[in-house]
């Protein structure tokens, strides 16, 4: 579904389908929703519910919020032509935009109907199945709630955790709600069953695209917010303020990443020891779901002070701000003040672009909430510690000691275990493919769907491995240091 003119069609198509209604059967209308009368009646374009297709025969699908993509969509086609049933709901004018298929369902409530109307249309259409995309966004916590009460299989999908054409699918959740296996032994047990993972890239991706469908994506829900009054997004700030920002933070690279650059050679071929503490973006769900943190002034506050009180005294710290951070908090202000603070001005560095790889393969280690980067760091092979819930934090793999003795006690990761690490996540958890582009799509969609279709048995050995959910915070390593902090 390419991004292009002539949207005021599916936009006028879609205002004429009626006035707006919670399109649920039989359940309860909220009294108002920003002074608008919300009324309920069966869902227009979902077709009837028949006991000859309940679960024995087929699975029934629910989709939630998903990528910005028509990936869920074709994903549901897929299902179909398999002789699955699936559905999805609306929260805005974006998801709709991006299904516009049979069997979607819009839900123009507020947050207080959710429970109920989530719970009433699982029970109602025999769903079997729930998918989606963040599972910590409000509505997807609720509906997770309403299906793992009922045993339903939920499934979470995102961008994979190698990178560059790798898709995540993992039950239940990632990071710290991820099935995976914390034991390294499980681990190597798991990459024993696994075949040798082929890791040589073969699709790419459409960052253009990218960026085009999220923007239409957001604006048009922002802009249509009308359609469905009830919606409030988990996005932290306005998507206009992001868009321009990230615009004018990746026209400044041009000219700042050389300087980034420079700065990595000198200190490399004057021997100095350096660390690196990556900064994700502070609106990733992987930090405020899954870490003690709500924003990234705590971790840069905690890091420089540990580094100051605690690494070599001839050591420097570069803090790497994300290449598509919107700018709207100052980080290389934040980063100059705690530096000054702590006494260590001289010594640590604020570095905006430049090559991450060769960045890590000179450092001494790397310091991250739970970024992807501390994947790279382990395949560059440096000693890496996160200060959040990581589907990689593993004994053997990352530092388990506490922060203060990070930079002077650290070893690197076990290569052994790292291999099996990547063997076992290629095998259980990842798929081929990319969210954006024709091909990689294609093949994306088409291992989803083959995974989703239990007929096929690939999630039946995968689900007896998982493991309690950790709840962000309670035993993260160098909390205590954090807190002091």
């Amino acid at each position: 579904m390419p991004v292009r003119a002539g949207w005021h069609q599916p936009v006028r198509a879609f205002v004429a389908a009626g006035p707006i209604r919670t399109t649920v059967r039989g359940h309860p209308a909220p009294a108002q929703t920003r002074g608008v009368p919300v009324r309920v009646e069966p869902a227009r374009n979902v077709e009837p519910s028949r006991p000859g297709l309940r679960p024995g025969h087929r699975q029934v699908f629910l989709f939630l919020q998903g990528p910005i993509t028509p990936f869920f969509a074709r994903v549901a086609d897929s299902l179909e032509a398999r002789g699955h049933r699936c559905l999805r709901v609306n929260l805005c004018f974006g998801d709709w935009l991006f299904w516009r298929r049979p069997g979607g369902i819009n839900f123009r409530g507020t947050r207080e109907t959710w429970p109920a109307f989530i719970a009433d249309l699982i029970d109602r259409e025999g769903v079997t199945d729930l998918m989606l995309l963040g599972e910590q966004r409000y509505y997807h916590k609720v509906a997770i709630a309403a299906a793992k009460a009922r045993g339903l299989n939920v499934t979470v999908t995102d961008f994979g955790y190698l990178r560059p054409d790798w898709i995540t699918l993992e039950r239940d959740g990632m990071s710290g709600d991820s099935c995976f296996p914390k034991d390294p032994e499980a681990v190597m047990a798991l990459a024993a069953q696994a075949p040798e993972p082929d890791l040589v890239p073969r699709y790419r991706d459409s960052f253009l695209t990218q960026a085009a469908w999220d923007m239409a994506y957001h604006l048009m829900s922002n802009w249509l917010w009308w359609l469905y009054p009830g919606y409030k997004s988990h996005q932290v700030h306005h998507p206009a303020l992001v868009y321009i920002g990230t615009g004018l933070h990746i026209l400044r690279a041009k000219r700042t990443g050389p300087r980034g650059d420079a700065l990595v050679r000198r200190l490399r071929e004057a021997g100095t020891p350096y660390y690196v503490l990556p900064l994700q973006m502070e609106n990733d769900f992987q930090l405020r779901a899954y870490s003690p943190f709500f924003d990234l002034k705590t971790p840069i506050h905690a890091v420089i002070r540990s580094f100051a009180e605690h690494a070599p005294a001839e050591s420097r710290l570069l803090v790497k701000i994300h290449p598509l951070d919107p700018g709207i908090r100052n980080w290389a202000r934040i980063v100059r003040r705690s530096a000054v603070k702590w006494g260590v001005a001289d010594r640590v560095d604020f570095v905006d672009g430049g090559d991450l790889g060769a960045m890590l393969e000179g450092c001494r280690g790397v310091v991250t909430v739970n970024s992807t980067v501390g994947l790279w760091s382990m395949r560059a092979n440096k000693p890496t510690m996160t200060l959040g819930a990581a589907i990689y934090d593993i004994e053997g793999l990352t530092y388990q000691g506490g922060l203060e003795t990070f930079w002077t006690q650290a070893p690197p990761p076990r290569r052994d275990l790292w291999e099996a690490f990547v063997k076992a996540i290629v095998a259980n958890i990842q798929i081929r493919g990319v969210y954006y582009k024709g091909e990689g799509m294609a093949a994306a969609v088409e291992a989803t769907a083959s995974r989703l279709d239990l007929a096929q048995g690939a999630w039946l050995e995968v689900r007896t491995r998982a493991r309690g959910t950790v709840e962000a915070g309670g035993d993260l390593p160098g909390l205590e240091a954090l807190q002091n902090a």
